[in-house]
């Protein structure tokens, strides 16, 4: 009887299935930022320019931005253990491919897979965090969340570039496959979909109904989460932010820093890490506030206006000082962890029988940033790309960076703008 008296599972159990769905994240954010430090190496390897980079980087978001609506769905209609068993399984199987490919048919083949089956990852997370866990700490679980996925990307940093300095990329990208499959075959095994699955209390009495998978009642969820005005709102705003961070660090911050601050490599990506690390500490610290202010939209808006104060000075102050460019790498970083309020401030819009989907389609929205911004970016370099080239690779005048750079600025203003028309929810879910 003592047990029945016991509210929810043990933390530690919770902690621990949950840890494994972070770790499938973390895989996905490591693939999603890898080619920032392998610039060269994938240019001459299959023999492209920076806007035929910029699409081999992009295929992930491609796929990952599609595969959203379909994944938010499915969280609801399957549940998160499954889901997260065959995302684990297809990364693996492409990561291993575009280790393995000769050509960049075959590479973007294998980043359009990877891309695809680490969308589940995020969206499976945040199922288990409001099936293991109250709903009071929702917000600061999934900040939590989105620095175990950073942890990933700073791994992609310089520890990646030691590795590629050591060993061949491919073998290196081939090894994450293979821990990947694994990972695969430890979720099946240990997660289950809610705590009554192990013999412990849940936070609910009784196990929501599995939603039935037909076209008719894909439609009549995404039709319902369409009626609220928040969801279009916070679908678009954080692509802004998110953009602009991934768009720099996982890609274009690194040739950046290295033709227009003279940095070695390794000092580039080190720099760019900062971005992540300070947004792995800002995404936990800005969740526990918010539930403890109970409030989402001024924290979110502050957060938003500072960030794009720092990529002004990042992206458009030649004359910043290593100290400096430290410092407001930090800066921005951290109160870029202000959009992991974004899924919390989705979530309470909606009643909670479309949560699964909301959070598909503002992961979707997060996705848009990077998925735009990183081929843009490029294809502009290529417009006004003067004919230099070192080593055969292409390099870019200051003036085409910062031109090419202009979209981020605009679209993180943007968010700045739309965030005063979002409605509070003061931390409580809609019913």
């Amino acid at each position: 009887m003592e047990i029945n008296k016991q509210i929810g599972p043990p933390m530690a159990l919770a902690w621990f299935v949950w840890g494994l769905g972070a770790l499938f994240y973390l895989a996905g954010f490591f693939q999603r930022v890898a080619p920032g430090v392998m610039t060269l190496e994938l240019m001459q390897d299959f023999h492209i320019s920076a806007s035929g980079l910029g699409h081999l980087s992009g295929l992930y978001f491609y796929a990952y931005v599609a595969m959203q609506i379909p994944t938010g769905i499915l969280a609801d209609a399957l549940g998160p253990r499954k889901l997260l068993t065959a995302g684990c399984l297809v990364a693996g199987v492409g990561t291993l491919l575009f280790a393995l490919s000769s050509g960049f048919f075959l590479a973007g083949l294998g980043r359009l897979l990877i891309g695809g089956s680490v969308a589940v990852a995020f969206v499976g997370l945040l199922k288990l965090s409001s099936s293991w866990f109250p709903e009071k700490i929702y917000a600061f679980v999934g900040g939590n969340a989105l620095s175990i996925g950073l942890i990933g990307a700073v791994t992609a940093g310089p520890p990646l570039r030691f590795l590629m300095d050591t060993f061949h990329w491919r073998m290196v990208i081939g090894v994450t496959g293979v821990m990947t499959l694994a990972l695969g075959g430890l979720i099946w095994f240990v997660v289950r979909d809610w705590p009554q699955e192990k013999g412990y209390p849940g936070f609910t009495e009784n196990l929501p109904p599995p939603i039935p998978l037909s076209g008719r009642s894909i439609c009549q969820s995404l039709l319902k989460v369409a009626a609220f005005r928040n969801t279009w709102l916070l679908f678009i705003i954080p692509g802004g932010i998110v953009g602009c961070i991934l768009t720099f660090s996982g890609l274009w911050g690194v040739p950046y820093l290295i033709s227009h601050h003279q940095m070695s490599p390794a000092r580039a990506a080190g720099l760019t890490s900062v971005l992540l690390v300070a947004w792995a500490l800002g995404a936990p610290f800005f969740g526990w506030l918010s539930d403890y202010l109970g409030k989402r939209k001024p924290l979110y808006l502050i957060g938003s206006m500072v960030v794009a104060m720092g990529w002004a000075l990042i992206l458009f102050r030649e004359s910043l000082s290593f100290q400096q460019l430290f410092l407001v790498f930090f800066v921005t970083g951290f109160f870029s962890g202000c959009m992991i309020l974004g899924f919390a401030f989705a979530r309470e819009s909606v009643p909670p029988s479309l949560s699964g989907t909301v959070s598909g389609l503002t992961n979707m929205g997060v996705m848009m940033g990077p998925m735009f911004l990183q081929p843009a970016v490029g294809w502009i370099l290529d417009r006004h790309w003067t004919g230099q080239l070192i080593k055969g690779v292409r390099v870019y005048s200051l003036d085409a960076y910062e031109i090419g750079f202009t979209p981020m600025m605009c679209w993180v203003l943007l968010s700045v703008l739309l965030l005063f028309f979002t409605k509070e929810t003061h931390c409580r879910q809609m019913r």
